[in-house]
């Protein structure tokens, strides 16, 4: 069963930006992941263990904003694989759907057809 038949004249539009940023999308996922993961590794590596409760409480906090980075990241990188889905989608060819017989094809809404 065909749900949609290809739109006649209806022709693809050269790709474009879409398709490097698609391409690039898991290597800036990974890159915006490792970043600020290994930056809080070397945060916790670099501080002493002997070190105060002020400086275990600044480390906590730094694990904090790191996740946020990162998962803020990840919705971004997100949003941008779904802007990009959309416009290869846009960029396809034209598709219309089976013919729906309208009740008021022939005259507009609020007019009799018997006049």
């Amino acid at each position: 069963m065909n749900w949609l038949n290809r739109l006649e004249g209806s022709r693809r539009a050269a790709s474009g930006l879409e398709w490097r940023i698609w391409r690039k999308l898991p290597l800036i996922a990974l890159v915006g992941t490792l970043v600020p993961a290994l930056l809080w590794v070397a945060l916790d590596w670099g501080l002493n263990p002997e070190s105060s409760a002020r400086h275990a409480r600044w480390l906590l906090t730094a694990s904090y904003v790191v996740w946020g980075v990162v998962v803020f990241h990840w919705t971004m990188v997100l949003t941008l694989a779904i802007g990009c889905a959309i416009v290869v989608v846009m960029k396809g060819p034209g598709y219309v759907a089976d013919a729906y017989p309208l009740s008021h094809r022939d005259s507009p809404a609020g007019q009799d057809s018997k006049e």
